[in-house]
């Protein structure tokens, strides 16, 4: 686990609160959302061949698109109640629960990892860890599409959709990410921003999407 196991702790509970309303909030939120469907057609295409994790995959829309543009994908989440959500929405599809600082995978066994905002609840001393077992999972080539908020500020949620909740919601600054990326041995390929969709669609924060690639042995 995290070095601090209660922050993991209330990140799962918290989830596991709000589970359905958050499925039923954003579960169709790609069909609002070009150029995220863009991005992840492009990951489906660069991936083909291999399997690829959903990380912090939520009720699964992130999954179900990329099936649906043919990659061989399952999902992983560390809530159950969300883990529940995802397998009614998406029969078919596989979903595991599971630990992004402790990933129940072997190593090199994906050719790629979609994290979409997985990574902005983690509290940052322990971000360099997620990402060490993302490139352990990942085998030579394999690639990595994240996504996070841009900005410089730790906001505080006690609740969603008015539900009790403990949690941290981290702006990231794409510079630091980036280099924290390159020190696990991540070269980055591309890296993309766009500003926010309408506030009837998406929290009002400027949006970054990296590429990354485990070099090849």
């Amino acid at each position: 686990m995290a070095e601090d196991p209660s922050a993991i702790d209330s990140i799962r509970t918290s989830y596991d609160r709000v589970a359905d309303a958050y499925a039923e909030a954003i579960f169709d939120e790609l069909k609002e959302k070009p150029f995220d469907r863009e991005q992840l057609a492009r990951f489906a295409a660069a991936t083909a061949g291999g399997r690829v994790c959903d990380m912090g995959c939520g009720p699964g829309q992130v999954a179900r698109f990329l099936r649906e543009a043919g990659a061989d994908v399952f999902g992983l989440d560390l809530s159950p109640g969300m883990i529940a959500e995802a397998r009614r929405l998406n029969p078919g599809i596989e979903f595991r629960e599971g630990d992004m600082l402790a990933l129940p995978l072997e190593d090199g066994s994906l050719a790629g990892i979609a994290a979409f905002y997985a990574i902005v609840n983690l509290p940052p001393e322990v971000r360099p860890r997620a990402f060490a077992e993302m490139a352990r999972a990942l085998g030579p080539g394999g690639r990595l599409l994240l996504t996070f908020h841009i900005g410089g500020e730790s906001l505080g949620v006690k609740e969603l959709w008015g539900r009790p909740i403990t949690m941290n919601f981290y702006l990231l600054d794409p510079g630091v990410i980036r280099r924290e990326l390159e020190e696990t041995g991540f070269a980055i390929e591309e890296h993309l921003e766009r500003e926010p969709y309408s506030p009837k669609v998406e929290h009002q924060s400027r949006r970054a999407y990296l590429f990354a690639r485990k070099p090849e042995e």
